[in-house]
């Protein structure tokens, strides 16, 4: 947000999406195994729709307000809009940014940052029936290979598709971005297989504390010093190999987090404030954070540019939270699971019991 605002704070602060994108992989995937080891499968469909719920209503409900203010306003930001709308609706920002070779067009301009949930919910259609299938027909050794797989496949790619003019291509492309995602659904299998006895899971839990701070320091060095999104001796490396490089150190901090809840790094996340924005307002923070700031700009706002922009943004994502997101996911709302259920704790099996074609859990 803050680079969005102010570039020149947090020079590497586009690194947030790509921390992003391995957290949102660890995430699902997770999810996905936890239900797998309940009952033996996962629902699509109601994954499908507690996703929708989660994400569409507050994206259409910040495209409807953008809509009025191209109606009713004169603002030149505002006068490409429709385009930016209606791509932006349609989760497909990042597919018309990666065919642009050059600057990017006006097209996308007023909602361009909705190009990283164009590919987060590209994944989405794509990796959770990939691990279904995965799940339901080979062993688990053999669904944590493929996956260790699947996330080399997209840094061989880059390399392959690498050229000046394909920046653009690589950066907003779900096949060129799909490690950064894969990285995190690979730590969720990790960890779902091994059990609580496994020396294996002992020695991840005692290298990734050891490494999640170091990890964290580089991930704040490229924070507040490399350029991603500009030109620069870096590009190569980082649009080749860096993307999984960001992933990895993202996953020492996951892993340690998650294997290592009373560690310090872990606490300090887990601080009530910290814990009740990142589950209920991130989101739409991130949604209203771009429009807001080029809305302000527009209308003069020049001093305080970056602190008034993003008390506004949390005005609005609290009004999104509290109208439009709650209401919509506590509907018909399910009793109440347990952690167990919301969760696959280390040492859980990775399939479930009984046992499916390609065996249980080893």
């Amino acid at each position: 947000m803050v680079y969005h605002l102010d570039a020149d704070l947090l020079p590497g602060g586009a690194f947030g999406v790509d921390v992003f994108f391995t957290i949102s992989g660890f995430v699902i995937t997770r999810l996905m195994l936890a239900e797998f080891a309940r009952s033996g499968t996962v629902a699509m469909g109601p994954f499908y729709r507690r996703r929708w719920l989660r994400l569409v209503p507050a994206l259409l409900a910040l495209c409807a307000v953008c809509a009025v203010l191209a109606l009713t306003t004169r603002l030149p930001g505002f006068d490409d809009a429709w385009a930016s709308i209606g791509l932006s609706a349609t989760f497909l920002v990042n597919i018309v940014r990666a065919g642009q070779p050059g600057a990017y067009s006006g097209d996308t301009s007023l909602l361009a940052h909705t190009w990283s949930l164009g590919v987060e919910e590209q994944f989405y259609l794509l990796w959770p029936p990939v691990l279904v299938a995965l799940l339901r027909w080979v062993r688990p050794r053999t669904v944590l290979i493929a996956a260790a797989v699947l996330c080399l496949l997209p840094v061989f790619w880059r390399w392959y598709l690498w050229d000046p003019t394909a920046a653009h291509r690589i950066y907003n492309g779900t096949d060129t971005r799909a490690d950064q995602l894969l990285g995190g659904a690979l730590l969720a299998i990790v960890v779902a297989r091994l059990h609580a006895e496994d020396r294996r899971l002992a020695a991840l839990r005692r290298w990734s504390g050891r490494l999640a701070w170091p990890a964290l320091a580089v991930l704040a060095l490229l924070v507040r010093y490399l350029p991603s999104t500009h030109p620069g001796a870096w590009t190569v490396p980082l649009y080749t190999v860096g993307f999984l490089v960001t992933a990895v150190l993202t996953a020492t901090v996951l892993a340690a987090l998650d294997l290592s809840p009373r560690a310090p790094l872990a606490r300090i996340l887990s601080v009530a404030p910290l814990v009740w924005v990142g589950r209920n307002l991130s989101y739409a923070l991130y949604l209203w954070h771009y429009p807001l700031g080029r809305l302000l700009a527009e209308l003069g706002v020049d001093t305080w540019h970056t602190p008034v922009t993003l008390a506004a943004s949390f005005a609005a994502a609290t009004a999104s939270y509290y109208l439009i997101e709650r209401p919509l996911t506590r509907r018909k709302r399910p009793k109440p699971a347990t952690p167990q259920d919301t969760a696959t704790p280390a040492g859980a099996p990775l399939t479930a019991a009984p046992a499916v074609r390609g065996g249980t859990a080893d």
